[in-house]
């Protein structure tokens, strides 16, 4: 495995990725970055999570002149959110090299803002199409002078309706650019459009080896459909969990599983399409700053989604198709760690649910919902394994001096019954 101070790269640039805390190239990077290098187009398919934004950010910073004060390179992402993600770690990977100048342009901000940045001058822009597309209308942004072009969750974009607005983009930037087009699927769609604006691509792709996919245990539950909401809190009650993404399909299951998970008193807040964008940051915040637990979202409203320590992703619904399955499954397990998948379906989904099992490149194990018996002993678990750790510490001898004044009971019996009290149980 290469590490990044063997590329062939600017000093600046290592030292910059070496503070971001990265030392080993990814399967996709040692893949990329050399062969881009050489400024040849690229085709990557690879998963979220697989490291491709500095895959493809290295070879556009190390082409970047920072005299000329017009964009160089242009970053067409899905989403506002990943837009922001990815100029943040441009950023980060080019901090080494004085007065670069990154800008994510997307919509929900003021444009006039935007605007002000772009007229002083910027090398890298990094936006969503619609936005991309206004601001070469107002005459605020000229790709003349474009020497790279990525389009990044190439697949997504498509699927959200953008094809025409990146086919407008590229086609107004100089036919000697490179065209770098990173993508988890490749659709009849992206083959189209890599033919058409790329030179002899080179295609890439990371294979299914358990070095290079995300650690993520896949696990799918039957249930009755009257019940699916039961066993979802099952589910969240079992396994303990601290932060979770759960997916449903449409925004009325978003509304309803988010409503009834806030009369169970968990921690929730939803994300849908028909949110405006200062909502979905509010609540985007909240789950980033651990203020809710869970997110219950739809596909679209958590394109591009990229949160640390997300440890379990629900499919409350089966998704429509194996590439929305990928995108959702691809939110945990970021960066090396593991995470959870489960996958609740009721009978009318079945079939739904084993094409995607058939065309899943990791194995769905099929496991029996846990029963209310294994739910109340693992709770059980849970606070004696707490009182075990205060044992530990110590610093109970006034609570002890309580327990042996009530001689008359055996003590395991109180320890039973304080159990009982802290359950709710009586």
């Amino acid at each position: 495995m290469m590490n990044f101070d063997d590329l062939n790269i600017s000093d600046d640039i290592k030292k910059a990725i070496a503070n971001m805390g990265f030392d080993k190239l990814t399967p996709i990077q040692e893949m990329a970055i050399p062969e881009a290098l050489k400024r040849k187009d690229i085709i990557g398919q690879a998963q979220t999570g697989s490291g491709k934004t500095l895959a493809f950010a290295v070879p556009v910073l190390e082409r970047i002149f920072i005299p000329d004060k017009s964009p160089q390179a242009i970053i067409l992402c899905p989403t506002r959110e990943l837009c922001m993600q990815v100029a943040s770690q441009i950023q980060k990977a080019g901090s080494g090299i004085k007065k670069l100048k990154v800008l994510a342009v997307y919509g929900g901000q003021p444009i006039g803002k935007q605007t002000r940045v772009l007229k002083k001058g910027v090398h890298i822009v990094v936006g969503t199409p619609g936005r991309v597309i206004d601001h070469i209308q107002r005459g605020n942004l000229d790709l003349i002078g474009v020497e790279s072009v990525v389009l990044d969750e190439a697949d997504e974009m498509l699927e959200m309706g953008f094809r025409e607005d990146i086919e407008t983009i590229l086609a107004n930037t100089p036919h000697q650019r490179q065209t770098m087009l990173f993508s988890a699927t490749i659709p009849s769609e992206i083959k189209q459009i890599a033919g058409k604006y790329q030179k002899n691509p080179k295609f890439i792709k990371v294979s299914d080896n358990r070095d290079s996919i995300p650690k993520i245990t896949q696990y799918s539950f039957k249930c009755n459909i009257k019940d699916k909401f039961n066993s979802l809190v099952r589910l969240i009650e079992v396994y303990d969990v601290n932060l979770a993404l759960i997916f449903c399909n449409t925004k009325k299951s978003v509304n309803y599983v988010a409503k009834h998970l806030k009369k169970e008193n968990f921690k929730v807040d939803s994300l849908h399409g028909d949110m405006t964008q200062k909502t979905r940051d509010k609540v985007m915040n909240k789950f980033r700053n651990g203020n809710i637990d869970i997110l219950v979202a739809t596909d679209v409203a958590a394109r591009g989604l990229d949160i640390d320590g997300v440890e379990v992703i629900i499919n409350y619904d089966v998704p429509q198709n194996i590439d929305d399955y990928i995108h959702r499954i691809g939110r945990t397990a970021r960066a090396g760690k593991t995470g959870y998948a489960f996958s609740l379906v009721s009978d009318d989904e079945i079939p739904r649910f084993g094409n995607i099992k058939k065309r899943n490149s990791g194995k769905i194990i099929e496991k029996e919902l846990p029963t209310l018996r294994e739910i109340a002993d693992i709770k059980n678990r849970r606070i004696l394994d707490e009182a075990k750790s205060l044992i530990g510490e110590g610093n109970l001898d006034d609570y002890l001096r309580i327990i042996k004044n009530e001689s008359e009971y055996d003590c395991a019996e109180l320890a039973a019954a304080l159990l009982k009290i802290i359950r709710g149980e009586y």
